[in-house]
C-alpha cells in the first residue's frame, strides 16, 4: 500500500501559484490576479495564500506594489561563485544592461589588516575604490576595492564610469588569473539601504575575497554587498579524484 506524502497547505498555495505563472505564460511584471480570486479559484483561505506570497516575493519570484496588487518579478542574475568575469563582463552576458558609479575613489594608507592580505608593508599606499553597481538603472550591489598602488601607478587617472577595473589593470600588464571569496549574509546598514534603494536592516549577500595573478600574487582584495531579490548565487560541484 502507497503511502500517503502531507503537503502542508503553504507549500501546496506556494505551488499552485508557480503553476499558474507556468500554465499562463506570464512574463515579467504581469500581474497576478487578486488575492479573492485566486482563494475563490483554488478554495483556500486568504492566510495560507498570503504566506505562500510573502514566501515567493523572498525568493524573488514575485514583487508587490502596495494598494496596486503583486506582480511577476523578472528573473535573478545568476552568478556562478567559481566564475572570474568582471560585473560588467557578467552583465553583458546576461543581455542586461550595466552601469557602474564611483562613489568614493582615492590613494589611502594601507592598514595591517588589508596589507596582510594583499602581501604588502602596512603603511604603504593602496588604490581605494568604492562603487555602486546597477543592472537596468536598479541598484544591486556596492563594491569595495584595493590594491597595491604600484601595480598601475595612475590608476586614479581612469573614469570607473565607464571603464572595468579589469580592463584598466590589463592596460597595465596585470591580469586577474584566479581567486577564492566567500559568501555569508548580512543586513543593511543605513547608508546601504540608502544607496541600494532598500529598506534599512534588509538581508543582503556579503561577497569577499582577493583575486591572484597567475604567479599566484595578490592584486586585489573586495567586499561587496548584494541585494538578494536581485542576484542569485550557484556553485559547480566536481568529484574530486582520488
Amino acid at each position: 500500500m502507497l503511502q500517503q506524502h502531507y503537503t502542508r497547505p503553504r507549500d501546496e498555495a506556494t505551488e499552485r501559484i508557480e503553476c499558474y505563472i507556468l500554465q499562463h505564460h506570464l512574463a515579467p511584471h504581469a500581474k497576478l490576479p487578486g488575492e479573492r480570486t485566486l482563494c475563490e479559484m483554488w478554495d483556500m483561505n486568504r492566510t495560507t495564500l498570503r504566506t505562500a506570497i510573502r514566501r515567493l516575493i523572498v525568493e524573488g519570484k514575485l514583487y508587490n506594489h502596495k494598494g496596486s496588487g503583486t506582480f511577476i518579478a523578472p528573473p535573478k542574475l545568476e552568478r556562478t561563485l567559481q566564475d572570474t568575469k568582471s560585473f560588467t563582463e557578467l552583465i553583458l552576458n546576461s543581455a542586461c544592461r550595466p552601469q557602474t558609479i564611483p562613489l568614493d575613489m582615492g590613494i589611502v594608507t594601507c592598514s595591517p589588516s588589508v596589507a596582510a592580505k594583499l602581501g604588502i608593508e602596512p603603511g604603504n599606499e593602496v588604490f581605494y575604490l568604492r562603487r555602486l553597481r546597477k543592472i537596468n538603472g536598479e541598484p544591486v550591489s556596492i563594491e569595495i576595492t584595493y590594491l597595491d598602488k604600484r601595480l598601475c601607478p595612475d590608476i586614479e587617472s581612469f573614469d570607473f564610469s565607464n571603464e572595468s577595473l579589469y580592463s584598466v589593470l590589463a592596460r597595465c600588464g596585470v591580469f586577474i588569473d584566479h581567486g577564492h571569496e566567500s559568501l555569508n549574509i548580512t543586513r543593511a546598514t543605513e547608508e546601504e539601504s540608502e544607496i541600494l534603494n532598500i529598506a534599512p536592516d534588509t538581508p543582503l549577500f556579503f561577497l569577499s575575497g582577493i583575486s591572484y595573478d597567475s604567479n599566484g600574487q595578490a592584486i586585489e582584495l573586495f567586499k561587496q554587498v548584494i541585494r538578494a531579490d536581485k542576484i542569485r548565487f550557484s556553485s559547480i560541484l566536481t568529484k574530486k579524484e582520488r
